[in-house]
């Protein structure tokens, strides 16, 4: 497809094609049709990219931050010259709306501006000594090369978040990316290609991701590894990690609450939580995912919540007006079937949507359930989907209870005009993030990730950064 990128992994500077290689489809998630075909790396593939990774951090930690920072900020400017391209290219693989994609790149090339600033602000101290003569030093070092493995649902935001960090710092890094949206990568490393990034510095590759990750992090060259994605294979890496004690960043999974109190404009509220929901088919980590609403508007908010996902335009993230695209793959539209099923299985209600929409794609309806408990797999299980479950709650110290019973804790949200609740409910939610009177939990400047099952360090803010450096002291006499 011409607006589709060649698929090429990238090591040691070199872009490599799959010749000699074996492929997997890429699949358009609208039509079902292949887009093209991703090498997957082979053995000899990962070793030449963990020697490449090897040999560039010595020299890349060497590099100034100035310069660092001048080649990070011309490949975030390569970025947004070339957006309408990559966004093309996203929706095609990925399936979100274009202008969705275009949010996601502007907000991918913010980060990487950001670290490349930062990273010119990794600041030692002189610590004052109590020994006469003797002079205390602390330094931050690169921590050294890097294994970050990213997932489907945001192509450039998650490898951005990686790759800025990693490079602000000093270090080398090798990048998994989704063999289900690889295109967006491709061309997010052909940025960093031309703008003059060395050889080995950022690497590229593709395949199966038991064995990929087996055999990066099982190398003495890796020593820190970044993962976003399930949290049950983010336990799995720690395991691995922990044998040669490798640096590691788990942003794993979670099952964001939603707490509606009865003071909010209902109407205004529930208009900005379904459209909340529904981005990028409800297909985000912190995304609302469990909506609780206080007994004196929950009808209220109900109705209007199921009035706007009714009226989103779903359709081929290309096509005009859009507002909804396709789930990124078949095993989502299952896993939405089994969600409803067990609604309806329990009595519950399906107030809007509950079906799979045509027989090309993979198209699901905005679909919105009541009628249920907290026992439900929809209130357990991270539904990664476009199903909202809104149920009643009575009181404060009931919801905080019921929003803090899951073992995650990666976004929560609170919506009031109390400045008392306001206060007391973003103290007593269990997460990593908490927005209040907002669905915006992530700038590039701020810290991301979660608690508890849903991971532990964080990806963007000073954070971030430290994430990739070690803390030296130098004692001199």
């Amino acid at each position: 497809m011409a607006d589709y990128s060649t698929l090429e992994m990238y090591i040691d500077g070199r872009f490599v094609n799959g010749q000699g290689r074996t492929a997997q489809p890429v699949l358009n998630p609208a039509t079902g049709k292949v887009l093209a075909e991703v090498p997957q790396g082979t053995t000899a593939d990962l070793d030449e990219a963990l020697d490449a990774a090897r040999r560039a951090f010595p020299l890349w930690a060497a590099t100034t931050a100035l310069e660092r920072s001048n080649i990070m900020r011309r490949a975030a400017a390569l970025i947004r010259e070339r957006i309408q391209h990559i966004a093309t290219v996203m929706t095609l693989e990925q399936g979100k709306p274009v202008a969705e994609s275009l949010g996601e790149l502007n907000h991918a090339a913010d980060v990487i501006d950001w670290y490349a600033e930062e990273g010119k602000r990794t600041y030692g101290r002189v610590v004052p000594s109590r020994v006469p003569g003797v002079r205390m030093i602390v330094t931050q070092e690169p921590v050294g090369p890097v294994a970050a493995f990213t997932p489907w649902n945001f192509p450039a935001l998650t490898p951005c978040r990686k790759i800025g960090g990693a490079l602000a710092a000093g270090c080398s890094i090798i990048l998994r990316a989704s063999e289900e949206v690889p295109g967006t990568a491709v061309e997010i490393i052909r940025a960093f290609h031309d703008a003059g990034l060395p050889a080995g510095v950022l690497n590229l590759v593709f395949g199966k991701a038991t064995v990929v990750s087996t055999h990066l992090i099982a190398s003495p060259v890796i020593r820190k590894v970044s993962f976003t994605g399930s949290t049950e294979v983010g336990k799995h890496l720690t395991r691995l990690c922990a044998d040669d004690l490798k640096r590691t960043t788990m942003e794993l999974g979670g099952h964001g609450p939603v707490i509606i109190f009865d003071d909010v404009d209902v109407e205004a509220t529930a208009t900005m939580a379904a459209l909340g929901k529904y981005r990028n088919a409800g297909q985000v980590c912190v995304s609302p995912t469990r909506f609780f609403v206080q007994e004196a508007v929950h009808d209220r908010f109900l109705a209007r919540f199921s009035e706007v996902a009714r009226s989103l335009k779903v359709g081929n993230g290309l096509d005009e007006g859009v507002q909804m695209g396709p789930l990124a793959n078949l095993r989502r539209v299952e896993a939405m079937e089994a969600f409803v099923q067990d609604v309806r299985d329990r009595g519950g209600k399906v107030e809007v949507g509950g079906a799979r929409r045509g027989n090309d794609g993979c198209f699901y309806d905005p679909t919105v359930v009541s009628g249920i408990d907290d026992t439900a797999s929809i209130m357990i299980d991270e539904p990664f989907g476009p199903v909202a479950p809104i149920v009643p709650f009575a009181d404060f110290d009931e919801v905080v209870r019921r929003a803090n019973s899951l073992p995650y804790g990666l976004a929560a949200y609170a919506f009031s005009t109390s400045a008392r609740r306001v206060a007391d409910i973003g103290a007593a939610l269990q997460s990593g993030m908490v927005g209040i009177n907002t669905f915006a939990v992530s700038q590039p400047e701020t810290p991301f990730g979660g608690i508890l099952d849903s991971g532990y360090g964080s990806e963007g803010g000073t954070e971030g950064l430290q994430a990739y450096l070690n803390t030296k002291l130098t004692s001199t006499g």
